[in-house]
């Protein structure tokens, strides 16, 4: 099995690429070590276009909850359209634009899996709490884009799997004063998590958002 994974360099992207490397060949790919910006799609058709061959497995990982120093919105009044645009172009397009560029990597006559990093505050449906608007709405558009982009993709690979994944509350760099009182897991628990998800998903559930442990996600 020959897996890809965007975002490298981060805890769960260095965690994902350890374990598939335990399965095969697996190449990292992140904006550090690469000059992979995801925000920007001549960057992102310049990296992926190097690659040549065929790619079983695709994960994206990319994505910040603070950007700049601005924080996750407590109220309306917080609201800055700099700071929103930001998390749109990095957590929404970011990810829309590595899919764009990786379909061409994908087998068309065999089975192959694309997941990218969602989080469950981007459910409309299981929003009870509120704030966090930006981070919230980037993850939304994300999921749309991804349900949008597997329909399309399922015309051309058949037996492809596009999904959104949410993690988890992971011990990393990426959020650690929102922790709070969530239970936490490494990020090689999650990367398990992750790996064991996607292994579980057949072409019927393209397009779909799951948790951890395999749940649906509402949207």
């Amino acid at each position: 099995m020959r897996s890809l994974v965007i975002g490298a360099t981060g805890g769960i992207g260095a965690a994902l690429v350890a374990r598939l490397a335990l399965r095969g060949d697996v190449v990292g790919l992140s904006r550090s070590g690469d000059g992979l910006d995801v925000t920007d799609e001549a960057s992102v058709a310049r990296v992926l276009g190097g690659l040549s061959g065929e790619f079983d497995r695709i994960f994206v990982t990319t994505g910040a909850l603070e950007i700049d120093g601005a924080r996750p919105e407590k109220t309306l009044r917080a609201l800055e359209p700099a700071a929103m645009l930001a998390q749109f172009a990095l957590n929404a397009m970011g990810p829309a634009l590595v899919v764009k560029h990786a379909v061409r990597l994908m087998p068309k006559g065999r089975e192959a899996k694309l997941a990218v990093l969602s989080a469950r505050v981007g459910s409309i449906g299981d929003n009870g709490l509120g704030g966090w608007y930006s981070y919230r709405a980037a993850k939304a558009a994300l999921n749309q884009l991804v349900h949008t982009a597997a329909i399309e993709v399922a015309r051309s690979h058949p037996l492809a799997v596009l999904a959104c994944l949410h993690p988890g509350t992971v011990a990393s760099g990426f959020a650690p004063a929102y922790v709070g009182n969530h239970p936490t897991v490494t990020p090689d628990v999650a990367a398990g998590h992750l790996l064991a998800v996607l292994e579980g998903l057949t072409s019927a559930q393209t397009g779909g958002f799951y948790d951890w442990a395999g749940k649906p996600v509402p949207w």
